[in-house]
């Protein structure tokens, strides 16, 4: 089995084995996940259906996608996807045909320097975060509920991703106004009295949404708003769970076991938490659930067969880390609106197991790449 072939089918006998249930069920997930990548490869590929960026990239390959891509494993053939691709346009020439006629958003991710990259999108985002929202238990997410939306805000896939997750969950989202970009250059300008200034204008309106009687239950906050927020309201005599608060989604690179302890220990007065781990290319990958018993340990699982996560080796990405071994996170995107076959994430972290809810592939301790760690500014997130 080729080291693509077994992010799908663990296969290090060294580590524990997983059960002949779980083993089911890993080989009937790397099936479909093949099954999948013909389908959407053909899709994109299709003179009928197909994205122009890839009809004219096909050109110069030295074999037809639609016949010789057969299994996840194959994607290999491609070469690394470069993101700029993305930088500037026309953009749609990352519209497939089929999708001409469609109402298109644009996100953008980057762009704190020079051009950003842009995404379309029209129902993906919409459909990453309803599968999302079967993993949230209805207790600490009532259905009807209203959410405050406690993060970026402009061209950023995330404010409407959770504004839908909201509303397919029966409730209304209430949005703060906020510029990451504009934090990246306080960062970087050391501008440390505008940065903190910044800071209070977006936790103030937070809290005002929370005291404005709007029955708020659920909240999206990225680590360091999450943090900022809880403080904010300890300095007034509260905390979220007197304000009525029953669970939290978060995501960001802040996201540690240390960092995990202390919100569940001194933040958030057993308001229920999940991590989570994403972006604009990928979408979103839920957690399994993250226990003391565990030493707090975050493991993400991509939404499969939608998108693939690996670890692999920095010096050679066709080569897969072994389980608990440390490498470069590489993405893999495969929806009918956006194909990316191997893309090499600023991130890094350890392979994981599958798990009973997630048969395939997990990574925890994700953090920003240690080789360009010491130029990566994370502002909020």
């Amino acid at each position: 089995m080729s080291s693509e072939a077994s992010q799908t089918a663990p296969s290090d006998s060294a580590g524990p084995q997983p059960s002949p249930e779980l083993r089911q069920r890993i080989d009937a997930a790397s099936a479909a996940l093949d099954a999948h990548v013909r389908e959407i490869v053909r899709w994109h590929f299709d003179p009928d259906t197909g994205t122009p960026f890839w009809l004219d990239y096909a050109k110069d390959l030295d074999f037809d996608p639609r016949v010789e891509i057969e299994t996840f494993a194959d994607l290999a053939r491609f070469p690394l996807f470069e993101d700029d691709n993305l930088r500037g346009g026309p953009v749609r020439r990352w519209v497939p045909k089929a999708y001409a006629d469609k109402p298109i958003y644009v996100f953008e991710t980057g762009g704190t320097t020079g051009t950003p990259k842009s995404r379309i999108a029209i129902d993906d985002f919409r459909i990453d975060y309803e599968m999302f929202s079967d993993t949230l238990p209805d207790d600490k997410f009532p259905p009807g509920c209203n959410w405050l939306m406690l993060g970026p805000s402009g061209p950023r896939r995330l404010r409407l991703a959770v504004e839908h997750l909201c509303q397919h969950r029966g409730g209304i989202c209430f949005c703060v106004d906020l510029d990451p970009r504009w934090v990246i250059k306080l960062i970087k300008k050391g501008w440390n009295e505008h940065l903190e200034a910044y800071k209070k204008h977006v936790i103030d309106q937070a809290i005002t949404i929370l005291r404005a009687g709007h029955d708020v239950q659920a909240v999206f906050a990225t680590p360091k708003l999450l943090e900022s927020l809880c403080l904010a309201l300890e300095e007034e005599g509260t905390t979220l769970a007197e304000m009525g608060i029953k669970g939290i989604f978060s995501g960001g690179t802040e996201f540690t076991p240390q960092w995990t302890r202390f919100a569940v220990e001194e933040l958030l007065d057993g308001v229920y938490m999940t991590p989570t781990y994403g972006n604009t290319l990928m979408g979103l990958a839920a957690s399994k659930p993250v226990t003391a018993e565990d030493g707090y340990k975050i493991t993400y699982y991509a939404p499969q067969p939608r998108a693939v996560l690996q670890v692999v080796d920095p010096d050679d990405h066709t080569r897969v880390v072994g389980y608990g071994e440390t490498g470069r996170v590489k993405l893999t995107t495969l929806t009918r609106e956006f194909f990316v076959p191997g893309f090499l994430e600023r991130d890094e972290a350890e392979r994981e197991l599958p798990y009973e809810k997630y048969p395939w592939d997990g990574v925890s301790g994700v953090r920003p790449f240690s080789r360009f760690a010491a130029t990566t500014t994370v502002g909020v997130y």
